[in-house]
């Protein structure tokens, strides 16, 4: 299950996995996007607050995840990362030379400072 919260009017779209990740989650998020992406053309930032990472249901999630990432990375300038989990702390790296936007990594504490950093012209 993902919670989500709509940030700096609605410029920034926080995502907080609660549960393991489930194909319909990702369907729910482009409910959300889809709208915003229509009228502005793309989201300013995506901020993924992931204090406990707790993967995925099924491989079917895993894949649903992959999509949306592939569907909407080039819409998003920015995407940052808040976690202290070893496997999310070195995440943005890996996926910043597949994806469009931006992406940077943020300690578990560092929540308002990546806030910040999404809602900066860039």
């Amino acid at each position: 299950m993902i919670e989500h919260y709509w940030h700096c009017d609605h410029s920034v779209l926080e995502i907080c996995p609660l549960g393991p990740l489930q194909e319909t989650d990702f369907q729910a998020l482009e409910a959300q996007v889809d709208p915003v992406i229509s009228e502005h053309g793309c989201l300013a930032g995506l901020l993924i607050n992931a204090a406990h990472f707790p993967g995925w249901e099924s491989f079917a999630a895993l894949i649903s995840h992959c999509v949306f990432i592939r569907d909407y990375h080039k819409r998003i300038h920015k995407i940052a990362v808040v976690s202290d989990h070893t496997l999310l702390g070195f995440m943005p790296r890996l996926v910043d030379h597949f994806v469009g936007a931006e992406v940077r990594p943020f300690p578990a504490d560092g929540y308002q400072q990546a806030l910040n950093w999404l809602a900066e012209p860039g």
